[in-house]
């Protein structure tokens, strides 16, 4: 017995430390490693529809800051820029028009092979048919440059701004909208098509029918549930023309949309719970891609909410918040990834992040995120990219600019100076490497 009990004692404690150590979760091959961003959000110097509005309600949303944001653990250092006009005006934004050149160097130090970026439609086509050559030229500088540094350039075409023209005709409502849309795209395609194969036509257009048309959040500030299922019909129209075009032009494209999507949770799984949940899903998360279903190459997922369904309201204090009080829940994105195997698509992460001046989550959030990625892939989830929201510090639509979501810091006091945050060379080391490091 006792010769038993020695070679049992001997034995676990030479597997122990095996035991404690997890090997290295590598990602598939191939995989792409990116940050986003989108034109208005930084390009800086244009005028479209959301710059115009920017200039009509600064002064409302600084006014009404105290009512939104008080209750936020991060009111108190971000209470003299919500409550500044000047906080809710775009304006140069990050000059990433002019300093692309810059923020591609920042890509390559970071070890990113991708790097998503939208089109400004009102810089292109600033009055209805007509074209801007110039900047199309840009665009095409761009491109060139993202290839020449070994960077696999994913674009999106609509990233919620539209030229004046567009809006001034009633913007999504308008019956010929989606040809509207078109026309632009068919030009898009015949300029850039051959340097682009990922393509993103729309970026949330849940979210964005649902802010603008029917929260009233956003530009044209509209309540009203009418417009919101007008404009939710045009988005998808708009999209499957899309589709067809990008495709006639290059049938080896990889073209898809964007999607928002929250992982929704019901709580303590009771039937009432999971019916609601079930509402939520089919109308927030799956609708679109379920109209759009044949006229989808890819699955595109934007997660940065976790949402607990629960019709007795009973709340729960998360463990972590974002600045802007977005509960951080990494885990929620396996859900998510699973929920959109049925498509049977290959699926990007064409966003992830969180609002974090400090630094103090982003490299925690983007680990654990990973972890649940993996763990999806494991399970069967085709995902093959990951784009990280967002590259800079950037104008944050109707909250402006105090939220922080960039891996790269700009300060805006000091000639817009880019500085890389520490949790973007933790990103840079998993990019870099193709696996995620475990403890």
């Amino acid at each position: 017995m006792k010769i038993f009990l020695l070679t049992s004692l001997i034995f676990f404690s030479s597997v122990t430390p095996a035991l404690a150590t997890s090997p290295d979760l590598q990602f598939p091959q191939g995989f792409l490693w990116g940050a986003s961003t989108a034109a208005h959000q930084v390009e800086g110097g244009n005028t479209n529809q959301w710059s115009v509005w920017e200039q009509q309600n600064a002064d409302r949303l600084a006014r009404t800051a105290p009512d939104r944001y008080k209750n936020l653990i991060s009111w108190p250092s971000i209470k003299d820029q919500a409550t500044d006009p000047a906080n809710y005006i775009s304006g140069a934004a990050d000059d990433e028009y002019n300093r692309y050149d810059e923020d591609f160097d920042l890509l390559q130090q970071l070890s990113l092979n991708s790097y998503r970026f939208s089109l400004e439609w009102s810089r292109i086509e600033p009055k209805q048919g007509e074209f801007d050559e110039q900047a199309i030229e840009h665009y095409k500088e761009e491109l060139t440059d993202l290839k020449k540094r070994g960077i696999t350039p994913f674009v999106t075409i609509y990233h919620w701004t539209e030229p004046v023209w567009f809006s001034d005709l009633g913007g999504w409502e308008h019956s010929k909208s989606p040809e509207f849309f078109n026309q632009f795209v068919e030009k898009v395609a015949a300029e850039l098509g051959d340097q682009v194969t990922y393509w993103a036509t729309l970026n949330e257009p849940n979210g964005y029918a649902a802010n603008s048309y029917l929260v009233g959040k956003w530009p044209p500030n509209a309540h009203n549930p009418f417009a919101y299922l007008l404009v939710t019909s045009s988005l998808i129209k708009a999209h499957k023309l899309a589709y067809t075009t990008l495709k006639q032009q290059n049938p080896k494209a990889q073209v898809g949309i964007a999607q928002s999507m929250s992982d929704v949770e019901a709580v303590n799984n009771s039937w009432l719970n999971r019916l609601i949940k079930g509402v939520i899903d089919d109308n927030s998360n799956y609708y679109f891609l379920n109209q759009i279903e044949d006229y989808q190459d890819y699955i595109g997922v934007n997660y940065y909410r976790h949402i607990r369904a629960d019709w007795a309201l009973s709340k729960s204090t998360p463990a972590k918040v974002s600045d802007m009080g977005w509960e951080l829940y990494p885990q929620g994105i396996y859900d998510v990834l699973i929920g959109v195997k049925k498509y049977n698509k290959p699926i990007y992460i064409t966003e992830s992040g969180l609002a974090d001046a400090s630094d103090t989550n982003r490299a925690w959030y983007i680990q654990q995120t990973l972890s649940s990625v993996h763990q999806a892939i494991g399970d069967g989830a085709d995902v093959r990219g990951y784009f990280h929201w967002s590259l800079l510090d950037n104008f944050e639509w109707a909250e402006g600019f105090w939220p922080r979501f960039g891996l790269v810091a700009v300060d805006r006091s000091n000639n817009l100076k880019r500085t890389i945050r520490p949790s973007a060379f933790s990103y840079a080391s998993i990019a870099k490497n193709n696996t995620l490091p475990q403890p």
